[in-house]
């Protein structure tokens, strides 16, 4: 594989780290937002660069790549955005058990799902590549459920505009999201309609988007949100 990709990609995650860092907030409610995401990019800017020079490069007899980088970005990065939209969720409420228990349940659902996905990678009989692709996508369907369903609960209602904010963030890590394992259903990985090159550019076209385009549209809602509906104040008022 031409390396040419993941330079590329290494560039424009580590601009794309700086901007988000440079131009987000450094004040309270929404620091915290702006560290999170800056680090996604900058962490996605490590894996690209260990890709470029092959680290951690699988090539299996059939001559299919495992990008071991890639599986560990993943592992790491999505956790942090996930984190971010569970803090958006409770904004500003000190619930820190309730908070605790949702990051432990997403995360963990999350974490598996990227294993799971290795696995199905690195499987070469394909009843148990399928069958551990079809388990990565359970725990997908686990981590849409808790954002769709209780997560948003919360957000709703902590107000209207910031109900409205988690909606548009989730809504658009949703359908980026669900691209990454339609790609790997159709790359050398699953069943092979595309090839190694076609995959990593596509893929590296969906991580822009994921980590640094939904950075700057994630912050553009929230502040929206909070410019228009006010920071909620009561009782148990924390910064988040």
């Amino acid at each position: 594989m031409d390396g040419t990709a993941f330079l590329i990609g290494f560039t424009i995650m580590s601009l794309g780290s700086l901007a988000i860092y440079a131009t987000g907030s450094k004040r309270p409610p929404t620091r915290h937002h702006t560290l999170l995401h800056a680090s996604v990019p900058f962490i996605a800017a490590t894996a690209y660069l260990a890709m470029a020079f092959g680290i951690g490069t699988l090539v299996k007899f059939d001559g299919t790549a495992t990008y071991l980088a890639r599986y560990l970005d993943w592992s790491v990065t999505t956790p942090i955005l996930l984190a971010g939209l569970v803090l958006l969720a409770f904004h500003e409420r000190r619930s820190t058990g309730e908070v605790g228990g949702y990051l432990t349940a997403i995360i963990v659902l999350d974490v598996l799902m990227i294993v799971t996905g290795l696995i199905s990678s690195l499987a070469d009989v394909p009843v148990i590549k399928w069958m551990w692709f079809l388990w990565s996508c359970v725990a997908f369907a686990g981590v849409l459920y808790l954002l769709w369903m209780p997560l948003r609960t919360q957000a709703v209602e902590r107000g209207a505009t910031l109900g409205a904010a988690y909606t548009k963030n989730i809504a658009f890590l949703t359908v980026i999201w669900f691209l990454y394992p339609v790609v790997f259903l159709a790359g050398p990985e699953g069943l092979k309609i595309i090839n190694d090159p076609t995959s990593v550019w596509a893929i590296l076209v969906m991580d822009v988007v994921a980590k640094v385009v939904y950075a700057f549209y994630a912050a553009a809602n929230v502040d929206k949100a909070l410019r228009d509906g006010g920071s909620t104040h009561d009782h148990d008022h924390i910064d988040a």
